[in-house]
């Protein structure tokens, strides 16, 4: 099977990850796709974070219409901080060897891997989907791509090559990287908190479901 990996703070989960992982899943044939709440992003500042226990049910609400998604609490049921290494290692447990797994995750998120818990292990144990919103940062089609390259051989590995047949990097030691645009990215969970503390909708930008859950939970306020 080849199963994807996507994992985050998902505070809240919106649109944007809902549509970009059906697309994704399309687009690679994937059999799976997990979405992984983190229960302590080790990269990111604890304030504004709701609790796990809201965002994993605030995810099992946009999945619930959808049998290609599932939900993962397996890095709210370990103690401490949540690395991705763990969460990949935790999974090729679970299944056959000759599975194949996918990391999926943003640009900007990937452009930081070589500050993650043993991040040079994750280049051989999955693929990674890379995967490029839109907006003023990335105004011209190749800029993204040529931070991503320029990333790749200056941090990770000078053996990564570019394959046009698999849009992406690939090496002979190491999984490829794929590269993915997704317009449905371009949603932004900081600004749907603002629109909540400042009483703007959202209801385009979250499920329904998830917009009552906010609302009976009080949260975001």
């Amino acid at each position: 099977m080849h199963i994807g990996l996507f994992g985050g703070t998902f505070n809240p989960i919106h649109s944007g990850h809902i549509r970009a992982s059906q697309e994704v899943k399309k687009a690679f044939s994937l059999d799976k796709i997990y979405l992984i709440p983190s229960a302590l992003p080790p990269h990111k500042k604890q304030n504004g974070i709701a609790e796990a226990k809201y965002r994993l049910e605030m995810v099992r609400l946009s999945i619930s219409t959808d049998s290609n998604l599932y939900i993962s609490d397996v890095e709210l049921k370990r103690s401490g901080p949540s690395y991705t290494i763990d969460t990949v290692l935790h999974f090729k447990s679970l299944f056959p060897e000759n599975d194949h797994f996918y990391l999926i995750l943003g640009l900007d998120a990937f452009l930081e891997i070589d500050t993650w818990k043993s991040y040079k292990d994750l280049f051989l144990l999955a693929s990674f989907i890379v995967m490029a919103r839109p907006g003023v940062t990335y105004h011209r089609s190749n800029f993204k791509w040529n931070r991503l390259e320029n990333y790749l051989k200056s941090k990770i590995s000078r053996g990564y090559r570019f394959s046009a047949a698999k849009s992406g990097y690939v090496h002979d030691e190491k999984q490829t990287i794929y590269r993915f645009n997704t317009d449905f990215l371009d949603i932004s969970s900081t600004n749907i908190r603002h629109r909540l503390k400042t009483g703007r909708p959202i209801r385009s930008l979250i499920s329904k479901e998830v917009e009552d859950y906010i609302k009976t939970k009080g949260l975001y306020r």
